[in-house]
């Protein structure tokens, strides 16, 4: 026996209700997309750095951004001595100005690499994306800037607390993927010739999306 159209699509209804059966949720939308690269060089070549390791005084390294969805990123190292840098962006005036998706951003700028220094002891490497900026975070690293000497300690604390409980309050938002397409107390540019003959950090980024906010941490034991 065929049924109009309607009363197909009225039975159909009806036997879910009548079997107990929920619609399936909807996928979690990944409105934070970006690429991401940290890696460490070793002559002409370079190794990517995806968790917590240990490198050298002399070591250099690199970190790669480029957005892929209006997404705010940023690159916070604490080094041993409870010293603040914000590498990415380079400022939060950067916002405003020269932050674009699908443009490259490296740290440092350009085809520069940092060093490792001699001041040995743990380095933490802090990145956050978040669908809306971190005014908090942002304006803590504002005061840790301007600050005189004595008090950055305690500032120091307080921002790597604050991004302690930034993750914790959206520890419900889920990374959804990190696929394939961190170093020093006081860290310095390297210049040197071959810096620029090493490969380009961008062509080994993993693409990584979120929901609303994705955070991740690299220790380093810096010998």
């Amino acid at each position: 026996m065929r049924y109009p159209l309607f009363l197909t699509i009225t039975l159909l209804v009806l036997g879910g209700m009548l079997y107990g059966q929920d619609p399936a949720p909807a996928a979690p939308k990944e409105n934070v997309a970006f690429k991401w690269a940290f890696a460490v060089a070793g002559g002409k070549s370079l190794s990517l750095i995806t968790k917590d390791t240990s490198l050298k005084s002399g070591d250099d390294i690199k970190m790669f951004v480029q957005l892929e969805k209006e997404c705010f990123v940023y690159v916070v190292h604490a080094s041993s001595k409870g010293e603040i840098d914000l590498l990415f962006p380079y400022s939060v005036q950067q916002f405003s100005s020269d932050y674009q998706i699908e443009k490259n951003y490296y740290v440092p700028v350009g085809r520069k690499w940092l060093q490792l220094d001699d001041t040995k002891g743990k380095e933490t490497f802090y990145v956050l994306a978040s669908i809306e900026r971190l005014l908090e975070l942002e304006a803590m690293l504002g005061d840790y800037q301007t600050a005189i000497a004595e008090k950055k300690v305690d500032l120091g604390t307080k921002i790597v607390a604050e991004i302690r409980d930034a993750r914790r309050r959206y520890k419900t938002f889920a990374t959804i993927a990190e696929k394939p397409i961190t170093i020093g107390g006081n860290i310095r540019a390297l210049e040197q010739a071959e810096a620029a003959r090493r490969p380009d950090i961008a062509e080994h980024a993993t693409r990584i999306t979120a929901n609303n906010f994705f955070s991740k941490t690299y220790t380093i034991d810096h010998q």
